[in-house]
């Protein structure tokens, strides 16, 4: 085992109703104190079905611009679907602890099942377990990730796949329409055909102290989108004014953070969003991000359209692998 497994340490929290130190975030990080209570944050809601596609361009944008994150509603995804996606990633992480640890990560795969994540600071540690692996495109998947079992496994995560596919050029196309760009140049930009769709499922196992400790900690993704499902346990919450709130839960409509790589292609346009997950005293969070990158060797830079006399370039022209490893060591980029 790469470490102990949260899953294994929150049983034995709940008995004892306490959590090990190491899971005690400090002052300025419990959500305890920094979140703004009984105020959900009205985070703008795309209706993708609205056949005033001027609108729907405007929308994004600004919502990119001024917020960094948005839900689409009305995407065109059966709720069958995501309902099966949810079915099977629950009842992987309900497997007996020696099945999961079959695919278990190792120093050298950033894909398969664990726990730690990144370079901890101060040795604080998350309250989650994980499971990654590529589910788009077809040449990038590596199916010795994925779990066996369930059985459906494997068919749910790819219908998933094929339809967020049509979702993902879409919002491209817009977002880089919103940016005064041609319809392809933005996704050009952040890694074109290339794009790869790596999945995360997270499992936030319940918590006797949710006012201490934190699943994930506030971060922006590296990716250049992440498209995101949650079970309907609340814990996405997002900085807006320096204070923490709650992101107010719509079924079966994903949730759009602006990643790293976005802001830097759209030269500061659009905003990568400040957010992080919390956890719940009773009921187990889960949560299904798509993380929309580039591949590692691939260069991105600001759009050479939007680097202009008025605005010159803010960011470093890196290859995405350059930047992840900086990024993860917590090396200044």
């Amino acid at each position: 085992m790469e470490v102990e497994r949260v899953q294994a340490i929150a049983n034995l929290a709940m008995s004892m109703k306490t959590i090990p130190s190491e899971y005690i975030r400090s002052e300025n990080e419990q959500p305890g104190i920094t979140t703004v209570h009984g105020k959900d944050l009205e985070v703008p809601v795309i209706d993708f079905s609205d056949p005033d596609e001027a609108k729907t361009i405007r929308s994004i944008a600004e919502a990119s611009h001024d917020w960094g994150l948005f839900q689409i509603v009305n995407h065109g995804i059966p709720g069958e679907v995501i309902k099966r996606l949810q079915e099977v990633g629950k009842q992987f992480f309900e497997l007996p602890q020696d099945e999961k640890e079959k695919i278990a990560k190792t120093e050298a795969t950033a894909e398969g099942y664990g726990t730690k994540l990144q370079k901890e600071v101060e040795g604080k540690k998350g309250w989650v377990d994980h499971l990654f692996h590529k589910i788009w495109p077809p040449s990038a998947i590596n199916y010795q990730f994925w779990p066996q079992y369930p059985p459906s496994y494997r068919e749910a995560n790819e219908a998933y796949a094929n339809c967020l596919h049509g979702v993902v050029g879409r919002l491209l196309k817009y977002l880089s329409l919103g940016l005064g760009l041609e319809e392809g140049e933005l996704k050009a930009a952040v890694g074109g055909e290339e794009l790869v769709y790596l999945l995360k499922i997270n499992y936030y196992p319940p918590c006797p102290r949710p006012d201490l400790a934190l699943g994930v900690v506030a971060h922006t993704d590296m990716s250049s989108i992440t498209m995101l499902i949650p079970n309907e346990v609340q814990g996405l919450q997002v900085c807006k004014d320096e204070r923490w709130y709650d992101v107010n839960y719509i079924p079966n409509a994903l949730i759009i953070h602006i990643g790293d790589q976005l802001e830097i292609a759209s030269n500061g346009k659009y905003k990568a969003v400040l957010h992080r997950t919390t956890v719940n005293k009773e009921k187990t969070r889960m949560s299904w991000p798509v993380f929309l990158e580039p591949p590692p060797e691939f260069v991105v830079g600001p759009h050479p359209k939007l680097v202009i006399d008025e605005s010159p370039a803010k960011y470093k022209t890196k290859k995405y692998g350059d930047y992840v490893y900086c990024k993860l060591n917590k090396i200044p980029q």
